[in-house]
């Protein structure tokens, strides 16, 4: 049985972790606003850029553009995972993983079994979970959470688009967390490479004049549109980030305040005991010496 001196060191330790969960809280809490008011922000871009690549595909060929072009031999593939640099955030890193994972053996079960998917890991903790294990891993940017560059979703998108364009890659598919409420983050697999164009409010019933041409506007566009939907996803894991690690810590300080109740308890009812136990004694001291 757990001594009164081991009770207390036990609630002074749980009061001072209660302490950093809900510092940590309120620290999500204010990263939290920004991340969300960026990853918002990001989304009309990147959709009126898929809305006029729709558009201008139905008026030109997009063979004569490889990255608007699917290959039906699907030989090798290209996984972009972003994860976060840092833990304490829940299960945020354990799903997105676990997601990859499923469409790595699933999806592509036969291409991994033959060491033809490969890895590209945005942040820390997918990489240190990949490298340890059966998986290749073609790049990594560890850290690249700690501050958030444009210019580091441009070399992943560059990096992407330079691979399927040499015939390296085959497809490139995106794995991330897409922020939707505080309450939980949703999961997202997209296809990156090759673009796909369906779906994006093409539907070639307005008459527009382009100049120069469709052609030379949607060369123009591609990249740019690359860029943009990485550095939305990347925008999109640090606001679901951010609101995991609050959540978590809310959950971590609560139990926190239960555990000290319980702890609380333990502690009066073993003070109790000790006294009843020397009052005991006492009074047996003292009936032996009327005795006598």
């Amino acid at each position: 049985m757990a001594t009164l001196k081991d009770i207390r060191t036990r609630i002074k330790s749980v009061k001072s972790t209660q302490q950093v969960t809900k510092a940590m809280k309120m620290v999500a809490a204010a990263k939290l606003r920004r991340a969300q008011d960026s990853a918002i922000q990001s989304r009309p871009y990147a959709a009126k850029l898929g809305e006029m690549l729709g558009s201008l595909s139905v008026k030109v060929d997009t063979s004569l553009n490889p990255l608007l072009s699917s290959r039906e031999d699907v030989r090798k593939v290209l996984v972009v995972l972003v994860t976060s640099d840092r833990g304490l955030c829940g299960a945020f890193n354990t799903n997105i993983i676990k997601l990859a994972q499923k469409i790595i053996t699933e999806e592509y079960g036969e291409l991994h079994r033959n060491g033809n998917v490969e890895l590209l890991c945005a942040g820390s903790r997918g990489y240190d979970f990949f490298r340890k294990r059966d998986y290749k891993i073609a790049r990594a940017y560890p850290g690249v959470f700690q501050s958030l560059d444009f210019n580091v979703a441009k070399e992943i998108a560059e990096f992407a688009s330079e691979k399927y364009l040499s015939g390296e890659y085959d497809r490139v598919v995106m794995v991330y967390n897409e922020f939707k409420s505080v309450l939980a983050p949703t999961l997202r697999s997209e296809t990156l490479l090759p673009i796909s164009a369906e779906g994006s409010g093409g539907s070639g019933k307005s008459d527009y004049l382009y100049e120069p041409s469709p052609a030379s506007i949607i060369d123009a566009l591609v990249p740019k549109h690359l860029n943009t939907q990485v550095w939305r996803v990347m925008l999109e894991s640090n606001a679901a980030e951010q609101a995991s690690r609050m959540t978590a810590m809310d959950s971590a300080t609560e139990n926190a305040k239960e555990l000290l109740r319980l702890l609380n308890i333990s502690y009066n009812r073993a003070r109790q005991a000790a006294i009843t136990t020397e009052l005991s004694e006492i009074v047996a001291g003292a009936e032996a010496l009327q005795g006598e």
